[in-house]
């Protein structure tokens, strides 16, 4: 049981969302099951793999055509202090404009094109 407890923890704390940002589902359950495995074995695994795919699926990829409707928009940039990352959360000094049909927003930042989550001001997604 306590292998159990050791292997979600520690899942949790390594397979943090900003990590599988980029890559979705799969990515997140393959790490987490990855992490889990290393530290309780197989129940770790399957542990693991459940907390990881939860998180990558919270931030799944935007579709296509949200990233090319950010691209094409005039944008002016917007500095800030420090870096823009997947994960973190935005400076209320920073305006999100919205995605038409969709619940993401953006903003230019540090001459960097992110998608933002509107609920946490957090960067889900860095379009280069």
């Amino acid at each position: 049981m306590l292998r159990i407890l050791v292997a979600a923890t520690m899942t949790a704390t390594l397979a943090s969302p900003a990590a599988f940002a980029q890559e979705g589902t799969a990515a997140g359950a393959a790490g987490g099951a990855a992490v889990g495995a290393a530290v309780g074995g197989p129940v770790g695994a399957v542990v693991g793999g459940v907390a990881g795919a939860a998180a990558g699926t919270a931030i799944d990829p935007p579709p296509p055509e949200v990233r090319q409707y950010v691209v094409e928009q005039p944008a002016d940039t917007v500095e800030i202090q420090g870096t823009v990352a997947v994960g973190e959360a935005l400076p209320d000094t920073v305006v999100l404009k919205p995605v038409p049909n969709y619940q993401y927003q953006y903003a230019v930042v540090n001459n960097k094109r992110v998608l933002v989550d509107p609920g946490t001001r957090k960067v889900v997604r860095i379009i280069q």
